[in-house]
């Protein structure tokens, strides 16, 4: 069973980022934050990530018989993933010069592909997504030799095309013996820094592999990651997430300020293969960062800025919608619904094109001191991520997987760009979806129905129609509700 029907917000989310999506190569529109060369926790493959991810977990939760929702716009999030634009802030980081690798200088060197070392901040991200995508439509896309091949080429400079030719599985071979050689404690984001919540995206990946291949690789790296980690310690003397990792001397960073992203992100992410301890680290964890309204709504309290090498620090924390997407995967529902309401009642909740977005305000405060800032990260993904998810749904998505069967049972398998599909799921047999065309959105208002048995009988609003080849018109008008059963009258 499904989590129920969408909500128009819910909806509006996932139009966002489908919107999102058709954006031309290289235009960027509302996604561009503070900081610069896609260096910080609100750069590009962090967003197009955490979509993708967001549309997983609503295709596996709530919209289970809808694979065309979601297929083609995880598609096209990947392919922005893999574009220069994206990764090509690793040719200067991979050179070190930072506060944790300055020392190291004299040992690193311009590194142009993504993913030989270090870099598991986009790595990991480029092995999940493409494995999701995999699995959850029972497909071979990304097994193909270069079905992800990072690749630049400038007429202004350079000199010859770059390129760099992985897939699926020769990707994640790669990071798993990385971790092999770093002991099981992880890969490096920068050089030298080794952060927990980096490496949570690539035992994702080791899962759902195993689940397309068979083995038990990912439990091996677990295994591997505790025990590696057991003389460190998962949390700080504060009871906060460790941040990282030195890889040289082995010191850990511990959470300093502390600073909310850390905590919430690790937690998020870790809850898939150890929920028990995150649960339970949670509450006083997650106190630590939440201001009270005078409207009974809630904001969260980011670390103070910090100042390095005389420098101002100027980066996305993301603590908002970091905070919102734990909340929501703690399946905290009352702290959720006070952060989502002190977004939509502080932070510009704006529709475009049918889609629900938050835009960028880098102003901190109104008037009387309630928060309004929010990045492109939170306001494009992570509040919308946190309000399509579910309890446990990373968890789920995890431990829980669809068994071969799901694949056989009856789906919405296309569907036009000016549908709005609220809910799809299979109960003993039957195919249920609402739909809805949206006029204002370009599109035929058609949908592809698949795996129907044979003799299928379908209604619209209880009154039987046809569907030659199971493409559906969708009428104008509201939402209407369709019955596909097997044979007999619905």
């Amino acid at each position: 069973m499904s989590a129920g029907v969408l909500d128009r917000e819910q909806l509006g989310h996932l139009r966002h980022w489908d919107n999102l999506s058709r954006q031309w190569p290289n235009d960027w529109s509302l996604m561009q934050g503070k900081g610069t060369s896609q260096d910080d926790f609100g750069g590009y493959r962090f967003q197009l990530a955490y979509m993708v991810y967001a549309l997983a977990l609503t295709h596996r939760h709530r919209l289970p018989a809808a694979p065309g929702v979601f297929r083609p716009t995880m598609q096209r999030l990947i392919e922005k993933l893999l574009l220069p634009e994206v990764w090509l802030y690793w040719r200067d980081v991979s050179r070190g010069g930072s506060v944790f690798n300055a020392h190291l200088v004299d040992q690193l060197h311009e590194e142009w592909d993504p993913v030989i070392r270090d870099n598991i901040m986009y790595s990991a991200y480029v092995q999940s997504c493409a494995l999701l995508h995999d699995h959850l439509f029972a497909d071979d896309r990304y097994a193909a030799p270069g079905a992800l091949t990072f690749r630049h080429w400038s007429f202004f400079w350079g000199g010859g095309e770059k390129r760099f030719a992985y897939d699926r599985d020769s990707l994640t071979e790669h990071l798993y013996w990385q971790m092999v050689e770093n002991g099981y404690l992880g890969v490096a984001c920068e050089p030298n820094c080794v952060f927990q919540i980096c490496n949570q995206p690539a035992i994702l990946g080791f899962r759902l592999h195993d689940l397309i291949h068979g083995g038990s690789r990912a439990d091996e790296v677990i295994a591997g990651y505790e025990k590696a980690w057991a003389d460190f310690g998962r949390l700080d003397d504060n009871g906060h997430y460790a941040m990282m990792m030195l890889s040289d001397t082995r010191a850990v960073r511990p959470n300093e300020a502390p600073s909310p992203w850390v905590d919430a992100w690790c937690g998020a992410l870790m809850t898939m293969w150890n929920r028990d301890f995150v649960h339970r680290h949670y509450p006083s964890q997650v106190a630590a960062f939440l201001v009270p309204g005078d409207d009974g709504a809630l904001s969260v309290r980011s670390a103070p800025a910090r100042e390095v090498m005389g420098q101002p620090v100027v980066i996305d924390s993301c603590d908002t919608g970091w905070v919102t997407a734990w909340a929501s995967e703690m399946g905290d529902r009352d702290t959720l619904e006070r952060l989502l309401a002190h977004a939509d009642r502080r932070m510009g909740p704006t529709w475009r094109g049918g889609g629900l977005y938050y835009p960028r305000n880098d102003t901190p405060t109104d008037a009387h001191g309630r928060r309004t800032d929010i990045e492109p990260m939170s306001g494009n993904v992570l509040l919308g991520y946190a309000r399509l998810n579910v309890p446990d749904g990373l968890w789920g998505l995890y431990q829980q997987p669809w068994s071969p069967e799901h694949h056989e049972e009856p789906a919405i398998v296309e569907v036009d760009r000016d549908v709005e599909v609220s809910r799809a799921e299979v109960v003993d047999g039957v195919l249920h979806a609402r739909l809805r065309r949206e006029t204002a959105v370009p599109g035929d208002g058609r949908v592809t129905l698949g795996r129907l048995p044979g003799g299928a009988r379908l209604r619209l609003d209880g009154v039987e129609v046809s569907a030659p080849d199971g493409v559906l018109t969708v009428p104008d008008g509201p939402a209407v509700d369709l019955v596909a059963a097997p044979g007999t009258t619905p």
